[in-house]
């Protein structure tokens, strides 16, 4: 998949909430990770909730904060969410 470069911006000025380490030093390199780990941009909360149950995530009583705050999950600057597993 290729990710729009909004994506893969944010997602390296933010892989630390996920990562200890740096896991790409670039543009090209975040792509391949993202794309590597079969990373998902889903378009708004709801789709968020759904795929962590569909993974086996019990999200019974998590509100939407909670969701967001969760380490896979990076808010995009068009209000989508992009979800890398780590």
């Amino acid at each position: 998949m290729n990710y729009k470069k909004e994506y893969l911006e944010t997602f390296l000025k933010n892989q630390s909430q996920l990562f200890d380490e740096p896991v790409a030093a670039n543009i090209e390199e975040a792509d391949e990770f993202l794309d590597e780990c079969m990373a998902v941009v889903l378009d708004n909360m709801k789709q968020v909730k759904n795929y962590f149950k569909e993974n086996g995530t019990d999200t019974s009583g998590m509100t939407e904060d909670d969701l967001r705050s969760e380490a896979e999950v990076f808010e995009l600057p068009d209000g989508k969410f992009l979800i890398v597993e780590g």
